[in-house]
């Protein structure tokens, strides 16, 4: 079975802008799957919709929306509503800020949940019945290292994390043995626009054209995630995720909270 029987005709990918959203797009384009594109902001969302086209010769379309809102998932259903999704990517859910959770509003910890929590679990209830009724298709739902235990400055964000990577797993369980995949995607530091953007402002990198030191390039990230679809439940990016991963895995919970801070400092700086 090629990947466009298995994963189309149409897929779905939220986070779509830039970044391992436009990315992963333009891969599944490659293997012949058509593709909706979300994200919030139109005018960048037409750019890679027409560069997608234009490269791969698939069909496009996109949805401007803000996946915070609680209608969001609702105007997504109905904006596919004639399409036969066969795949699922959701890659929306950075933090922009990376500050401590008592200097933020509690709107904003809110949205996050609503974000990272609620609509991709509300999108997997609405596309994955039709998957498993076919007996095939595809879901990834990315998650994070901060995930793996709590750290500073990073409440929410690392909290829905946690929920992304279980919430990922669980429904592997549950479909596996239905023909669909389901991948929970745990990636590092990884080389994106936001986290460039972020990395300036803190002045850890002199402008947002340089690498932050030690991220895994985004082409590594979509070549290990298409690699390992149908290897879930999770799947851990790069070699340095996976390493102190084992190692978190052979100590205290409270230990592994430590080990966060640490490299949380390090990697961050103050």
């Amino acid at each position: 079975m090629t990947f466009a029987q298995k994963y189309g005709p149409w897929a779905v990918v939220a986070g779509a802008s830039d970044g391992l959203g436009a990315a992963f797009a333009e891969r599944i384009a490659e293997n012949g799957v058509n593709v909706v594109l979300l994200a919030r902001r139109q005018s960048v969302l037409d750019d890679v919709a027409a560069g997608i086209r234009d490269r791969t010769g698939v069909e496009t379309r996109t949805l401007a929306i803000d996946l915070t809102d609680p209608a969001a998932t609702g105007a997504v259903a109905d904006a596919t509503d004639d399409l036969e999704i066969g795949f699922l990517v959701y890659c929306a859910g950075a933090d922009p800020a990376f500050e401590p959770f008592l200097a933020q509003p509690i709107e904003a910890a809110e949205a996050m949940v609503q974000r990272n929590c609620v609509a991709p679990m509300r999108l997997c209830h609405h596309f994955a019945p039709a998957m498993a009724a076919r007996g095939r298709g595809g879901i990834v739902i990315f998650g994070s290292g901060a995930g793996l235990a709590g750290g500073p400055n990073m409440v929410a964000y690392a909290a829905t994390k946690a929920f992304d990577m279980v919430f990922a797993e669980a429904l592997w369980a549950e479909l596996h043995d239905t023909g669909v995949d389901v991948l929970g995607l745990i990636l590092g530091k990884t080389d994106t626009p936001a986290l460039r953007t972020l990395e300036h402002r803190r002045g850890q990198i002199a402008s947002t054209e340089q690498t932050p030191p030690g991220a895994v390039p985004v082409a590594d990230v979509v070549s290990e995630a298409f690699d390992n679809l149908a290897n879930g439940p999770t799947w851990i990016v790069g070699e340095d995720l996976r390493a102190a991963t084992q190692m978190m895995g052979s100590i205290s919970r409270s230990d592994a909270v430590r080990f966060i801070v640490e490299a949380s400092r390090d990697a961050m700086g103050p």
